[in-house]
């Protein structure tokens, strides 16, 4: 069994990986960690690969820097992110760390880009650009996420199992 962080005792205190890697059997975490993954991942393979109709990492970047302004390190952060993000949400790795990102990238985008175009997704090109409703989605999923952990079939249940195990 993994730990938990209401399992805690003051003899049973974690260590860091254990806190970072803690999670239960739920179901509802591999369920939240797929769907996220699963909307996450052809955004990121828009950015750096150029895939379903993106601008590739070239393009991203030049976006990212000049338009809206962000160093480049962190533009590159934001485009490997939502890349390989999801790659390790599927795999149920670094689940927490990864949902933060998640997070805080959904909150930058809400307000540099989105804010300004309203609640709705542009669905009938009405508007100047994107709603930031898919934004809200995917914070409410990081959210959940950062606090269950990775849950059932996760690579970050078995890695605290071997951390406790070790203690």
């Amino acid at each position: 069994m993994s730990y938990h962080p209401s399992l805690a005792t003051p003899s049973t205190t974690p260590n860091l990986w254990q806190r970072l890697l803690a999670t239960d059997s739920s179901l509802g975490a591999p369920a939240l960690r797929l769907a996220l993954a699963t909307v996450l991942f052809p955004h990121g393979a828009q950015k750096a690969l150029g895939w379903f109709g993106g601008h590739g990492w070239s393009g991203t970047m030049g976006f990212l820097t000049e338009q809206i302004g962000m160093p480049g390190p962190a533009a590159a952060m934001v485009i490997l992110l939502e890349l390989l993000g999801p790659v390790l949400l599927m795999l149920g790795l670094l689940v927490r760390p990864v949902a933060l990102g998640c997070l805080g990238l959904m909150v930058g985008a809400i307000a540099t880009v989105h804010a300004p175009h309203g609640f709705f997704m542009n669905w009938f090109g009405q508007q100047q650009g994107e709603g930031f409703e898919y934004h809200l989605l995917v914070i409410g999923m990081a959210l959940a996420l950062s606090s269950l952990g990775g849950g059932r079939w996760s690579v970050d249940g078995r890695l605290a199992n071997v951390a406790t195990l070790r203690r």
